[in-house]
């Protein structure tokens, strides 16, 4: 995971060097190119994990996949549409958590869920805020656009001060259960501050998308190789991707079907956003069940 992260940390850079020679439209069709491939496809495989922690073979896997997809997308999209507040509520909440547990669930080592599983989502919250607060005026455009309600940025600056404290908190705690903790701490600060800079310099979908690939879908996807096939080598990465290409393809043609069929620019964030949603409610608990079915395995 570390070659990952150092990986990750000079392909950062040279997204920044990308949004110093394109324009900003491009790198909001970048970031979009990114999200829906890398992106998506990091979370196409939850069947392939359900199956390993079952160890039991669906008869029809494909059509109950692609029923239970279809099915979720559309109940997400009916939720931006009739609620879209809510919606877009508990889709922070679900991406916070589960941008939190991805970075952290290795490094820990305390049996202390409550603790480890609150600091998780308020990691996830810092740094979904911290993007937010270098982004504020598209934060509340977006916002605006799905919603249509209109935020104070204020609110934005107090979720990252109140994520910030309580992040903190439970780290202070974290520190006298996790032995490595300190040892790790300015490593993670280092990381942060990369994340800063990124989010600093990019629009809000590049940055996004820079720390959605960079820093939590490609560890993500190293993680179920290793999962799924007891190993990260060429065949297993290969073996995967098959395994995933149709579900992500199936994934995108629902996506472009529907985005032609309205053809309604003021849902296009509505339908982008309920997408995303779609996928990431039930990957979040699939990734959270892996991690635990890892812990048991290892007990």
């Amino acid at each position: 995971m570390e070659k990952i992260y150092n990986l990750s940390i000079v392909l950062s850079f040279i997204g920044l060097w990308i949004t110093s020679i394109v324009p900003s439209q491009l790198e909001i069709i970048f970031g979009f190119i990114l999200i829906f491939s890398f992106g998506i496809l990091h979370g196409s495989n939850d069947i392939l994990l359900i199956e390993n922690f079952s160890k039991k073979k669906s008869n029809h896997p494909f059509i109950k996949v692609l029923f239970v997809y279809l099915l979720t997308i559309t109940i997400a999209i009916v939720i931006f549409y009739f609620v879209p507040i809510l919606a877009l509520l508990l889709f922070i909440v679900f991406s916070a958590f589960h941008f939190g547990e991805q970075h952290w669930e290795s490094k820990m080592t305390s049996e202390v869920r409550v603790m480890t599983t609150t600091f998780y989502l308020f990691y996830g919250f810092f740094v979904l805020f911290l993007l937010f607060i270098f982004n504020a005026q598209e934060v509340v455009e977006v916002i605006t656009s799905i919603t249509s309600y209109t935020i104070d940025q204020s609110l934005v600056s107090y979720g990252l001060i109140t994520s910030t404290l309580i992040m903190i908190f439970f780290g202070s705690l974290l520190n006298s259960y996790i032995i490595n903790f300190k040892s790790i701490i300015f490593k993670e600060l280092f990381y942060l501050l990369v994340f800063a800079i990124v989010f600093k310099v990019s629009t809000l979908i590049w940055g996004f998308a820079l720390y959605f690939i960079l820093w939590h879908s490609i560890p993500s996807l190293f993680e179920q190789v290793n999962f799924i096939y007891g190993h990260f080598t060429k065949t297993s990465i290969i073996a995967y991707l098959k395994g995933a290409f149709p579900y992500w393809l199936v994934s995108i043609i629902g996506l472009v079907t529907v985005i032609y069929l309205l053809k309604d620019e003021k849902l296009l964030y509505a339908i982008l956003f309920s997408f995303i949603a779609a996928i990431t409610f039930p990957h979040a608990l699939v990734i959270n069940k892996m991690f635990k079915h890892k812990k048991t395995q290892s007990n």
